[in-house]
């Protein structure tokens, strides 16, 4: 067997793709904008490799993410913005800054002595150099001394329900927070009171803001209760898929399809798809 790739090889190799002269077209078209879906998509595919236990499959998945870190820092060497060992050397600095009780000097070999912290302890250390670290980058980043909001440095473009959670933590810092879960369980119900009255008044621009509030809502309770919520919900559709497979699956074994089939029949079958799946736990 040959000497395996390594990640110098896979640097050699993207810039090879984007030579100007004797490169892939494709490759040469592409802008830091025109990788960004690549990415998301990417991205989603591990999460789907994870969820699915398909580990074989994984180390694929994670190779096609590394390689938009690569394509994105070629385009970065070309405009001379930054190169790959600017991206590792950051991204190293970074972690052993906020990692004093790992790395007590803040250097990548120092050693800790000190006794083991409690996850609270490391959450709390965490949070207040991220939180030291927004403060350096809106000083360095502020315009006409305009004082930086808590919120800005939250990517508006993450998943909607990771993004509410990431807004919800943050505000959570400065104590703008439901103190209960009970208190947010109450506001959910207030906010499907809202959403049944915007359905009856019948304005879809209504609805749709109720909407968003009752979603926004829900999120919150998951933070309340240590669930994550995109995760949740991508469990729950992979249950939809499975009790509707069932359904599909026991009507196909009559001849029939599921558009033969009435609401109270596929109903039926979802409930016979519960059923098993409570008796196979």
């Amino acid at each position: 067997m040959a000497n395996p790739y390594t990640t110098e090889d896979l640097l050699y190799l993207m810039s090879r793709l984007r030579d100007p002269k004797t490169g892939c077209p494709w490759d040469l078209k592409q802008t830091f904008d025109s990788i960004v879906p690549h990415t998301l998509e990417e991205a989603y595919e591990v999460a789907d490799a994870i969820e699915k236990q398909d580990y074989d499959h994984l180390k694929e998945e994670l190779g096609d993410l590394l390689f938009q870190v690569i394509f994105y820092s070629q385009i970065g060497k070309e405009q001379q913005f930054f190169e790959f060992g600017d991206i590792v050397h950051t991204l190293v600095s970074k972690l052993v800054r906020r990692h004093p009780h790992v790395f007590p000097s803040g250097e990548l070999r120092s050693q800790a002595n000190e006794q083991a912290l409690s996850d609270e302890q490391i959450k709390g250390r965490w949070e207040s150099i991220k939180q030291q670290e927004r403060d350096e980058k809106a000083e360095k980043t502020a315009v006409d001394d305009a004082e930086p909001g808590l919120l800005d440095d939250i990517p508006t473009a993450l998943p909607a329900l990771q993004r509410a959670e990431k807004l919800q933590k943050r505000a959570s810092t400065v104590g703008f927070d439901w103190p209960e879960t009970g208190q947010v369980l109450d506001k959910i119900e207030e906010e499907i009171a809202e959403l049944r009255e915007a359905l009856q008044q019948g304005n879809q621009a209504h609805i749709q803001e109720e909407m968003g509030d009752l979603l926004f809502a829900m999120t919150n309770l998951s933070r309340h209760i240590n669930v994550k919520s995109e995760i949740a919900l991508r469990g729950t559709n992979q249950k939809f898929i499975r009790r509707f497979s069932h359904i599909e699956a026991s009507l196909k074994a009559q001849g029939r399809s599921v558009e033969d089939a009435t609401l109270d029949e596929m109903e039926a079958l979802w409930q016979a798809a519960k059923r098993k799946e409570k008796a196979e736990v």
